[in-house]
């Protein structure tokens, strides 16, 4: 007897790619520059969800501490965290300077945009157009990673520069 099962399944099954594109959810990705190793560490794919938590937890002051018993020549970056919406390619680069106690973070803002070239009157996609902003505090980096988690492209535009 046939219930008729397998062709609802199969409507379903159709439909499927077509809902997740009208209602995904983001997609980002993650990827760490620890001052000691050469090579950034790709943390690969990273939940909305945990982003924040991700970046409070990265524990800046001892990293910044440990950098100052080592030789200069022995620290490859600023400790680093870049999380990267993989959808629409916009993505925040947040790193510490300054001494474990008294530190600040700079922010670096990278997003596909239209730039003019040749004198103004060619345009042309810069893919990873950036813009950075230093003397950010802990707030501003989390008000900045709640505004890409929200897809609020003019207020990283307006806060780190257009």
């Amino acid at each position: 007897m046939d219930t008729g099962v397998d062709e609802v399944h199969a409507r379903q099954k159709s439909c499927l790619p077509d809902l997740r594109k009208q209602y995904s959810c983001p997609r980002f990705r993650a990827s760490f520059c620890n001052p000691f190793e050469k090579d950034i560490i790709e943390l690969g794919t990273i939940s909305k969800d945990s982003i924040l938590d991700k970046f409070e937890k990265t524990p800046w002051a001892d990293i910044l501490r440990q950098m100052s018993y080592v030789k200069e020549q022995e620290i490859y970056y600023s400790p680093s965290l870049e999380i990267e919406n993989k959808d629409n390619n916009h993505g925040l680069a947040i790193s510490a300077v300054g001494s474990p106690d008294n530190f600040e973070f700079y922010l670096f803002y990278k997003r596909p945009k239209k730039v003019k070239t040749f004198f103004g009157l060619r345009e042309k996609t810069n893919k990873n157009f950036t813009t950075e902003k230093t003397g950010q505090t802990k707030q501003d980096v989390i008000d900045c990673l709640d505004a890409l988690l929200k897809n609020d492209t003019e207020y990283l535009a307006d806060k780190i520069g257009q």
